[in-house]
This record gives structure tokens, sequence and C-alpha cells, in this order.
């Protein structure tokens, strides 16, 4: 049981959705690196243009308390961008694709029309069960 495991694992990683996901979660880190610098070195400091500050520095003191609000914007900006991204470039797209490429199959007709009264019955029938004719399997 153990001597098979090596193998076993193997044939585990190798199988193809293992090694998409893997892929998959090594690019979605690099765009998410990517996204994360481009909301933090250019677009918050367009929103964040209220004096020189940078936008993640913004918080705000309660007794004694440091609520740094600016660095949680920062991180929703980002989220929002992402989300924003991965939908217009890739479910979007995808859904025209899959919804363009979505063609019914015909159906295995598992039911077929008497030819005495035309009721609709099993394709194994030999005998309607409506009408009681006898009836040549096809």
């Amino acid at each position: 049981m153990v001597a098979g495991l090596p193998r076993e694992f193997k044939m585990f990683l190798l199988r193809g959705n293992v090694v998409d996901l893997a892929v998959a979660v090594v690019v979605g880190a690099a765009f998410s690196a990517l996204v994360k610098a481009a909301v933090e070195d250019l677009i918050t400091p367009l929103i964040g243009i209220a004096g020189n500050k940078d936008f993640s520095d913004f918080s705000f003191t309660v007794q004694g308390s440091t609520f740094r609000y600016g660095a949680f914007v920062n991180d929703l900006i980002s989220f929002l961008m992402v989300a924003a991204v991965v939908f217009f470039l890739i479910v979007k797209p995808i859904n025209v694709l899959v919804s363009r490429t979505r063609m019914q199959p015909p159906a295995d007709p598992t039911t077929r029309k008497c030819p005495e009264c035309l009721s609709e019955i099993p394709r194994g029938a030999r005998r309607c069960r409506f009408c009681t004719a006898l009836i040549g399997t096809s």
C-alpha cells in the first residue's frame, strides 16, 4: 500500500487540473502585484491629491488610538480593479463565447410515436399502452 504512494502522488500532481491551478495561482499572484503597484503608485496619488500626501498615509486618531484607513482604501481599490479586470476581460468574453457555441445536441430519443394512435411510447415497447397495437421494435 505504501509502495504505490509515490507513483499515485506523481499522477495526482501531473493531472491537468492540478497543473492548471498551480499556473493560475502563480499568474494571479503576479497580476495582483501588478495591480497593487498600479493602485499604490498611480491611482491613489491621484485620489489623494489633497496635499502632498500619499493616500495610504491617511489616518485619524480617537483618544490615542490611530485608525489607518488609507491602507484599507488602497486594498479596496485594488480589489475592485482586480474584480473589474477579471469580469470584463475574462468572465464576460468567456460567457459570450459559451453562449455562441452552446448548441443543444439533438437528444437521443427515448420515446417514439405509436403508428396507430400517435401516442408517445417508450422506444423499446412492443405494444402500445394506449391502443394496445403490436409494434415492431426499432
